[in-house]
């Protein structure tokens, strides 16, 4: 189921991967999107080619990407791919390493399918559902699989190198955290979570958006972890408003709901 889905998907991020390696080492323009966060012409160029080969490919399938106009076109499909051309540009204009290009599949609004790709350090995450979670790292192929704590205490946290909020600190204070790790992007904290460098991942806030999630979603479940809003519902795509409006909460899932009550008191500042 889905081989041949994750083969191409597989080929596609890694091109895009070949494509923002170009830029990242040149100089290129940077744009600020009305009420968001930069783009950059490796955004658009490794938009570009995703979306032109998933058309190729799959000419019957929605798309929903963050640098593509979205003509909701997708609403009237049972197959849907997710796309971030790059996730962590402000990572990318810092000259950090941690962006990945992602793209993710949706079937009936659930996750089946997800490719996180970092090239600078030629790390692929990948998965399909029901069919386990793999890294391939400078050829080397393994699966992946969450630490097993179960005491929020002992639990690391992964937190954002670029927009890291004082609620995140005071839940990692009332859990009991005394360790964090910060990175950019949302697939490459999960990938920490499924190399078990980390353990939990947070997000208090209605900023990210399905291409945020789709990917590292199902790599987290196969690896098996588990991810929701922080009400503890499950996240769904392919709706008309794209944004995560209640948030996220990743774990290992070891204690989930235990995580999730203890967060509730918190939630009222979320914004």
């Amino acid at each position: 189921m889905l081989s041949n889905e994750l083969k191409n998907a597989t080929d596609i991020v890694k091109e895009a991967g070949r494509i923002l390696l170009e830029y990242y080492h040149q100089d290129y323009k940077i744009e600020f999107k009305k009420g968001d966060g930069p783009v950059t012409e490796a955004d658009k160029a490794s938009n570009d080619f995703i979306i032109s080969r998933l058309r190729e490919l799959y000419p019957d399938d929605g798309i929903l990407s963050e640098e593509s106009k979205d003509d909701f076109k997708r609403l009237e499909k049972e197959r849907v791919w997710s796309v971030d051309p790059m996730d962590g540009t402000r990572e990318f204009i810092d000259k950090v390493g941690q962006f990945a290009a992602m793209i993710g599949l949706v079937e009936n609004g659930k996750s089946v399918l997800g490719v996180v790709y970092q090239p600078t350090t030629d790390t692929l995450f990948s998965a399909v559902k029901g069919q386990g979670a793999f890294l391939i790292r400078k050829g080397e192929k393994s699966p992946l699989k969450v630490s097993d704590f179960s005491d929020p205490s002992r639990m690391r946290l992964v937190v954002s190198r670029s927009h890291r909020s004082p609620l995140v600190d005071a839940i990692m204070s009332s859990l009991g955290i005394g360790k964090d790790i910060s990175s950019g992007s949302v697939g490459l904290k999960v990938g920490l979570m499924v190399e078990q460098k980390a353990d939990l991942y947070i997000h208090p806030n209605s900023k990210t958006k399905e291409w945020d999630t789709c990917a590292p979603q199902i790599i987290l479940e196969e690896a098996g972890g588990k991810i929701t809003d922080c009400w503890g519902e499950p996240l769904t795509y392919n709706k008309k408003n794209v944004y995560n409006d209640k948030g996220f909460a990743a774990s290992n899932g070891q204690t989930h709901s235990e995580i999730i009550e203890k967060i509730a008191p918190f939630l009222a500042q979320m914004d």
